[in-house]
């Protein structure tokens, strides 16, 4: 996956920041690809930079990490960690890889991050129609530029219905085929938020296809209502 936005992710993912003026930005993470300048943490490592104001996101090793804004928490997988955003929570794996397209850059195995909708400037009335409309954007932020060359091709594995945090959503999953190294899993999950309803939530994920498509699922079911209530991910 590429880098930073899931610059946390690992896939190309971004992070959401405040930029000083009240306003979010979505900057480079990493969900499960590539690195745009920051390098992955090797497992055992350092916790990433701070997404800004100086302060360093905590990293969650086990159990779930929660994204406050849109009050809901992401499980964390083993082999994974999770940071807290200013505008939402990443999930990262924590094997990394010098990108096949840009040795200088640092990909990891596979990401996700959780932001609303209009962070990411993904438009839709409805949970199905973010998540269509967002998945193109996910599968370029993971797996397209330099780091694994342009997305040759994609196959629609999924775009269905679930219920998530008790919440009514949509997920769309590709396969990307890259130009240079690693092909993805992504996927784009949106529904609307427990605290909020009407600001919809939207997930994406990013992972290489040499791990597990299960591992996608396993998130997707795993998120809760933060408060703790229930309402797991499953189809609809």
């Amino acid at each position: 996956m590429a880098v930073a936005v899931l610059a946390s992710i690992g896939v190309g993912v971004y992070a959401l920041t405040d930029d000083g003026e009240g306003r979010s930005t979505a900057t480079s993470q990493q969900p499960g690809g590539r690195d745009d300048g920051r390098d992955a943490p090797e497992e055992g490592g350092p916790d990433r930079e701070g997404d800004g104001g100086g302060d360093e996101p905590r990293r969650v090793e086990s159990g779930a990490v929660t994204d406050a804004l849109s009050g809901i928490s992401l499980p964390v997988p083993d082999g994974w960690y999770g940071e807290e955003l200013q505008a939402g929570a990443a999930l990262t794996s924590k094997t990394s890889y010098d990108c096949p397209g840009d040795t200088s850059k640092t990909c990891v195995k596979g990401g996700a991050y959780s932001a609303p909708a209009v962070v990411l400037g993904t438009r839709g009335d409805t949970a199905e129609e973010v998540a269509k409309a967002d998945i193109a954007a996910n599968a370029e932020e993971s797996y397209g530029g330099e780091a694994y060359g342009r997305i040759t091709s994609h196959d629609v594995l999924a775009s269905k219905a679930v219920t998530v945090a008790g919440q009514k959503g949509y997920l769309v999953r590709w396969k990307a085929v890259t130009q240079e190294g690693s092909d993805g899993f992504v996927q784009s999950l949106a529904f609307p938020s427990p605290n909020r309803p009407d600001q919809i939530v939207v997930v994406r994920f990013g992972v290489d296809t040499d791990q597990q498509q299960k591992i996608l699922d396993e998130i997707t079911e795993g998120i809760e209502v933060a408060e703790g209530g229930r309402g797991k991910g499953q189809d609809v």
